[in-house]
Formats: C-alpha cells, sequence, structure tokens
C-alpha cells in the first residue's frame, strides 16, 4: 500500500473504540489495510473484512499481528499452488 495519508481514519478510530468501550488504542493500519487487500485479491472480496474480523480475535488472543500476516500469506500461496 502507499504511503499516502489515509484521511479520517485516525478520527474514525479515535470515536470508535471509546464508543466500543475499548478507549485509546493503536491500530496498525497499514499492515491491517495490506491484509485485507491481499485476501480480498487472492481468495474472494468478503474474505477481507472477515478475515480481518478473525485476525482482531487471534490478536486479542496474543498473536502478533506480523505472525497472522504471515499464516496467511503462507495460506494464500498455498491455495494458489
Amino acid at each position: 500500500m502507499s504511503d499516502k495519508p489515509l484521511p479520517n481514519l485516525d478520527a474514525w478510530i479515535a470515536e470508535l473504540a471509546p464508543a466500543l468501550g475499548l478507549g485509546e488504542v493503536d491500530v496498525p493500519l497499514r499492515p491491517l489495510l495490506d491484509l485485507t487487500r491481499d485476501v480480498a485479491h487472492n481468495v474472494a472480496r468478503p474474505a477481507g473484512p472477515i478475515t480481518t474480523y478473525i485476525v482482531g480475535l487471534a490478536v486479542a488472543q496474543g498473536l502478533a499481528v506480523e505472525d497472522a500476516h504471515a499464516a496467511i500469506t503462507t495460506l494464500i500461496q498455498e491455495r494458489a499452488e
């Protein structure tokens, strides 16, 4: 993904997190957006947000976003073979 600014996403996160009872959160925007894009393009468009949701569940249990991305990249590559 490019290094262009992500308009309104920081403001949206700042509003959304407290509305969900989370307070201030540090969201790894670029990795999550890249992951969602890769899944949407290589698996199916609806799989993008579903995958991001499942990554969120895994991260809540202690998995690093980078490790989730690596595992999903492996799955995508195996599907392509």
